[in-house]
């Protein structure tokens, strides 16, 4: 599959252009400084500007599917989505937040007494992002939520999916960004929710 990974140098977006490469996909990994991005087999390396909505429609134009790995706070979301339905290309994954999963019904993460202040920002960013795409028509879209702790680790392709839940286990709620990365290329892959939110997590 011919793929675009915008924000290629992420700590998800690293991750997840590993595990892109690691599978055969052809890959166009899209980032302000093409310097900081790996040398690997199969990726083609673009510089391009998240606010540049048509050059990111030109960048983006011939793939088979488009991934967003961009912080919230740092993009704009209409613009992203503006980008992408130029592009022509119709799939558009997106790696989510875990602030507006669902603790209790009716009652996002992000909106608990204990939700770090510092990622508030981040988490209602993301929230509008999700808003956007749950009203997205041309585009078939996918949200992929971490859980709460979403931090570097492992690749054991062992965990667990939901769905507007956050997922708890005995441990907490964890997720390494290298098996989210899985998850993520598992649903390009074997699309299970077009126009869905999804969750990974242990």
């Amino acid at each position: 599959m011919h793929v675009a990974l915008i924000g290629a140098t992420g700590q998800a977006g690293s991750r997840i252009l590993a595990e892109l490469a690691r599978r055969g996909h052809r890959v166009t990994a899209i980032a302000r400084d093409i310097a900081k991005l790996p040398a690997l087999h199969g990726v083609t390396t673009q510089a391009g500007d998240v606010f540049d909505e048509p050059g990111l429609a030109r960048l983006l134009a011939g793939h088979d599917a488009a991934i967003s790995a961009v912080r919230f706070t740092g993009s704009d979301s209409r613009l992203l989505i503006q980008a992408v339905r130029a592009s022509g290309v119709r799939r558009y994954i997106v790696v989510g937040g875990a602030g507006s999963l669902e603790v209790a019904p009716g009652t996002m993460l992000v909106d608990t007494p204990d939700f770090p202040p510092a990622y508030r920002p981040e988490a209602a960013a993301g929230t509008a992002f999700l808003d956007l795409l749950r009203d997205e028509r041309m585009l078939d879209w996918t949200f992929l939520s971490p859980s709460a702790l979403f931090v570097a680790g492992e690749r054991t392709g062992k965990f667990r999916l939901g769905a507007d839940r956050l997922l708890v286990s005995p441990e907490g709620s964890r997720i390494s960004f290298e098996d989210f990365a899985v998850a993520l290329v598992d649903e390009l892959e074997t699309p299970m929710h077009i126009r869905e939110r999804f969750t990974v997590g242990y």
